[in-house]
Formats: structure tokens, C-alpha cells, sequence
């Protein structure tokens, strides 16, 4: 004979109150997802919760947008690149590491 033991850890009953509809449509949502409203609607929660974690992608995406607001002096990649490449380095030797 088999027993089972089941153990909930903090758990918290949460009532949420939706109109007739709503709570048909969830209904057989979770239906044709195999699951009991219940679970679906613990799991429909837990990715919402990650979607608006901090760090998610729309915040992520302002900072870029505000970034990109700024206006700072830039210039031509290939003309950036000789005069990196023309510049004397510590390394090759001249004004600032020469080994003469």
C-alpha cells in the first residue's frame, strides 16, 4: 500500500475576482493546456513575474534608447583607424615609449 506525504511550503491562497467570461475562457484555456485552472493560472502569473523582473527587456531597451540620444563627436570608422594606426605607441617605440 502506497502512501503519500504532500508538503506545502508557505503557501498562499490568492483570490482574484474576474467576470463570467473571463473566468470561461481561462477555464478552457487551461483545459486544452491539460491543466487545472489553478496551475495555469500559477504559471500564467510566474511569467508575468519575469517578464516584469528588473532587468527585462523593455528596460533594457530604454537604456539603449536613451543612450542613443545623446550626441557625441564621432567620426568616419577608416579615418578612426589611420590615425590610431599612425599615432606612435609605447609598444613600437616613440614619443611617449621610445627605447632610442
Amino acid at each position: 500500500m502506497a502512501t503519500s506525504v504532500y508538503t506545502v511550503a508557505m503557501s498562499t491562497r490568492l483570490q482574484v475576482v474576474v467576470n463570467e467570461t473571463e473566468a470561461s475562457q481561462y477555464r478552457r484555456l487551461a483545459a486544452r493546456a491539460g491543466l487545472t485552472l489553478s496551475e495555469w493560472v500559477r504559471q500564467k502569473l510566474r511569467r508575468a513575474g519575469r517578464d516584469e523582473a528588473p532587468g527585462s527587456i523593455e528596460r533594457k531597451l530604454e537604456t539603449i534608447r536613451a543612450a542613443a540620444r545623446h550626441d557625441f563627436p564621432t567620426a568616419d570608422i577608416d579615418q578612426m583607424l589611420r590615425e590610431i594606426n599612425r599615432r606612435p605607441s609605447p609598444q613600437r617605440g616613440g614619443e611617449d615609449g621610445s627605447t632610442a
